[in-house]
């Protein structure tokens, strides 16, 4: 039986707004949601530029790594956050999909993702306090 949510963020290679969203929602939920990432064609390694921004706020993605969706990681999730991976992305009965439409960082300098990590931000508190419910507030 869960006792915490189980968030899964996708994106295509997994190498950049889904590291960046699981790193927040880890960091600000504070062990209150569980929280995976993954891309439907991973890359080989997590974009340094996102990994620069990363540090500037005191989270250290240096360990991190693209992972492949998996159909188990889907259904072990109780919500399933897509960005930009269209119909690469399974979409399962039952599940809670989000799709949040933010700019892919692939090929962006630091400044240029600095904007789509502060975004990220602010949709992962509004989910947490979301996920948290009124049960909680």
């Amino acid at each position: 039986m869960k006792t915490v949510p189980d968030v899964l963020f996708v994106c295509v290679h997994n190498a950049g707004r889904s590291q960046m969203a699981a790193a927040l929602l880890h960091h600000h939920a504070r062990g209150a949601v569980t929280v995976r990432s993954a891309g439907s064609a991973p890359a080989d390694t997590v974009n340094p530029a996102v990994r620069e921004v990363m540090a500037e706020i005191g989270l250290d993605l240096s360990r991190e790594f693209p992972k492949p969706l998996t159909d188990d990681a889907v259904r072990a999730a109780d919500v399933v956050i897509t960005m930009g991976c269209g119909d690469a992305c399974p979409v399962y009965p039952g599940k809670r999909h989000l799709d949040w439409d933010l700019t892919d960082p692939a090929g962006r300098t630091a400044a240029e993702i600095r904007p789509i990590r502060d975004d990220l931000e602010t949709r992962v508190k509004a989910l947490i306090a979301e996920l948290a419910g009124p049960a909680n507030g």
